[in-house]
């Protein structure tokens, strides 16, 4: 097995969206073990800071930036902080909402794209010159299996996600002889203390039933040490697409439950 790669001086800031909860706020905490100086961000300051102090106790870098990806004007400001970053872990984003086409709220789709879509869209772009000067950088997308095929009742999700996905797909492409991979993760059922639940409106009733009768789904922790693992491989390995699901999971619609 190939050794992780050691993070060069130039490329050892890691900037993670969406670092408030879940996936991650792992990722940050996986990254940061892995020898990076994490940068995270979310719009609730209060769970980045304390995330950040949690890190630093532990003898880690880190350090909390309150930010709204959709947000263009404050992306830009956030990303003059920087002249070099070597990873950024795009990974704010979110469903709303499971009804039909028929019904669907065009306002939770409306959210959905510009969290998923437009706020990875933004952060890139602000920070992609910084990556590219570090001269080792990593653009990870954290997309779903919801970006490579589809289920009744998650349209507008799956449409974001699709959408996503060929951001991640297309940047790769123009940027080819650059000194920057793009990675997309793209986990299945994954149970987090918030996904579903906000999913669902806070209905945590119906954020159960999605995991009910599932023995294991993967938790942030997989998905996060599936991103750490593949942004230490040595820098001329790119991994374009893994896709990982719970082994109860065969596809988007074939769930195993023990019921």
């Amino acid at each position: 097995m190939t050794a992780p790669a050691t993070p060069s001086a130039a490329s050892r800031i890691a900037v993670v969206t969406g670092a408030s909860s879940g996936i991650g706020a792992a990722t940050a905490r996986q990254l940061a073990a892995a020898g990076y100086r994490v940068v995270l961000t979310a719009r609730r300051k209060d769970r980045i800071e304390a995330l950040a102090e949690e890190l630093t106790a532990a003898g880690h870098a880190a350090t909390a930036y309150a930010l709204d990806v959709t947000d263009r004007a404050a992306v830009d400001e956030f990303a003059t902080a920087f002249r070099t970053i070597g990873v950024l872990v795009n990974n704010a984003g979110g469903a709303l909402g499971a009804d039909p086409v028929a019904t669907g709220d065009p306002e939770d789709w409306r959210r959905m794209y510009e969290t998923n879509v437009l706020g990875t869209l933004h952060v890139t772009q602000a920070l992609l010159p910084a990556l590219v000067a570090s001269g080792d950088g990593t653009v990870v997308v954290v997309s779903s299996t919801a970006g490579l095929a589809t289920y009744e009742g998650g349209a507008g999700y799956v449409a974001a996600k699709h959408a996503e996905h060929v951001l991640a797909e297309t940047l790769r492409l123009e940027i080819v002889g650059q000194p920057v991979r793009v990675i997309e993760i793209a986990p299945g059922m994954v149970k987090t203390d918030e996904f579903s639940l906000v999913r669902y409106g806070g209905d945590e009733e119906k954020a159960a039933k999605v995991y009910e009768g599932v023995a294991e789904p993967l938790t942030a922790d997989d998905v996060a040490d599936t991103i750490t693992w593949a942004v230490t491989r040595p820098s001329h390995v790119n991994v374009d697409l893994l896709v990982l699901r719970p082994r109860a999971q065969a596809s988007n619609t074939k769930v195993h439950r023990e019921l």
